[in-house]
């Protein structure tokens, strides 16, 4: 095996909206509202593997907007994508899918929502930058070592 072979090698084979929905319980009183809303964020990710060296990552955002006990919209865009990822250390893995692949995949599924709330007629909602990072680094001292699995699946949740 030549040393090009054993190399480490990450990249995008597929980025694409995995599930998608869409909820407005209460059209058309909904868009009457002059008050504006509290804005929930939820964002979860995890990562499974498809084949040897091959990932998925899917990125979950769910945005719900409410007036009091009333909820004007609800979106939920999972953003997925197939990353390839081989001759990278075992205790590499986990830092790549839990922090380079949902970074890689946020900017698309922070359009996907703001796309999604407009066309649903309400003003977008933009949603803010996310420390993966920081989030891995939270997850992996929360945890004692010897629970930690070979392929971490990671689910943050960040509430705005």
């Amino acid at each position: 095996m030549s040393e090009a072979q054993n190399q480490p090698v990450f990249s995008i084979e597929k980025i694409y909206v995995k599930d998608l929905s869409l909820e407005i319980p209460n059209a058309p009183q909904a868009f009457l509202e002059r008050e504006a809303p509290t804005v929930d964020i939820q964002l979860h990710h995890n990562s499974t593997s498809v084949e040897d060296g091959v990932y998925q990552t899917v990125l979950t955002v769910t945005v719900t907007a409410k007036i009091k006990d009333r909820t004007l919209f609800l979106v939920e865009a999972a953003q997925a994508g197939i990353f390839v990822a081989r001759n990278i250390p075992a205790q590499e893995i986990e830092a790549v899918l839990g922090i380079a692949c949902p970074n890689i995949l946020f900017p698309y599924v922070r359009e996907v929502v703001s796309d999604v709330v407009t066309r649903a007629g309400f003003p977008p909602v933009m949603l803010n930058p996310v420390n993966f990072e920081a989030i891995y680094q939270q997850q992996r001292e929360s945890q004692p070592a010897a629970e930690q699995p070979a392929v971490q699946i990671i689910t943050p949740t960040v509430s705005h």
